[in-house]
């Protein structure tokens, strides 16, 4: 192959990988194992990742859907995605000791849903249905929430009231998609109330904004992402939208020769819930492609950390040796 098509660099985007969210997720997860000891029941899984989740599973993490499949008193984590209201009143009834590792980012969503609709206000969500993040925000309410997923949807709602129209997001959608189908509710709703500061996560936006640098730089984009991941789903949209090839691997081992054929130069980025481990493995894999060299380029520096959850911070641990 390397005959066929030399790769003579590899661009990395800057920024790319974990976010502050799930670095906190995955820190709750395994200090509650050092903690408590295995099992720990994490519901869903606590990013949608394979590789983490696997590798949280072989240190003892059981991921389940239904909380019926949790023994009574043992400790339960929330996915970084959030739940429903629905959940914690069941996970509460159930009597579980409760982590929560939900994205803070998201949490504050929730706390803006639940604020208006004490004013009387109804919501537009922007989301994909049946993720989970979508499936915690809309559960915030018994109704009066109603999800839209393209333009088309705006103009089929039907609330029960004009007057009083919020807008909220997913986290992690096309920054780009968003703000299309947001100004389609200004139209159909001109009072409607946005958030006071965007929903979408600025980890996601600058992973987005990474690929709007990248992409025209380079012949093919390759994403390092899961397939149920939506941040890495909207990056692999985004290169494409701007006219590069672009694939999303979950392994190096998923990466095909055939890619890369008259290839010159390969972009590389990850999503958000994308560990850098597996960076380093496609890295090492594009090098027996024949890539000659790497460079990565400028990009906004994040410094963004979330505080961890009473009873799993560094003071709590300090007894046990737990790390920080």
């Amino acid at each position: 192959m390397a005959d066929q098509a030399r790769i003579d660099e590899v661009l990395l985007a800057e920024p790319r990988g974990f976010c502050a969210g799930v670095d906190r997720a995955i820190e709750i997860v395994e200090r509650a194992l050092r903690k408590f000891g295995a099992p720990i029941y994490v519901r869903h899984e606590i990013v949608h990742n394979t590789y983490v989740v696997n590798d949280l599973k072989a240190k003892g993490a059981v991921f389940i859907e239904d909380l019926a499949e949790v023994p009574p008193g043992a400790t339960l984590v929330f996915s970084a995605h959030g739940v429903s209201q629905a959940v914690r009143r069941e996970a509460a009834a159930r009597g579980f000791s409760v982590f929560d590792a939900t994205c803070p980012l998201v949490t504050k969503v929730h706390v803006e849903v639940a604020k208006l609709h004490k004013e009387g206000y109804e919501f537009i969500m922007i989301g994909h249905k049946g993720h989970p993040e979508v499936e915690g925000t809309m559960g915030q309410l018994e109704a009066g929430i109603h999800l839209v997923e393209d333009v088309e949807d705006v103009f089929r709602v039907r609330p029960a009231q004009e007057e009083k129209i919020a807008v909220v997001t997913q986290t992690t959608l096309s920054v780009d998609d968003a703000a299309h189908i947001l100004a389609a509710v200004k139209q159909r709703f001109p009072k409607v109330r946005e958030p006071k500061k965007q929903d979408i996560c600025y980890a996601t936006q600058n992973r987005q904004d990474a690929v709007k640098l990248l992409a025209p730089a380079v012949d093919v984009v390759i994403v390092v992402g899961s397939p149920t991941s939506s941040n890495s789903n909207r990056l692999q949209e985004l290169a494409q939208r701007l006219g590069t090839p672009a694939y999303m691997v979950d392994k190096p081992e998923d990466l095909q020769p055939q890619w890369l054929e008259g290839r010159h130069r390969v972009g590389l980025t990850a999503g958000a819930s994308a560990p850098d481990i597996l960076v380093q493995q496609v890295i090492a894999r594009l090098r027996e492609f024949g890539a000659l060299s790497l460079r990565s380029l400028p990009g906004v520096e994040e410094t963004v950390h979330f505080p961890l959850p009473m009873g799993l911070g560094d003071k709590s641990m300090a007894a046990l040796g737990g790390a920080a």
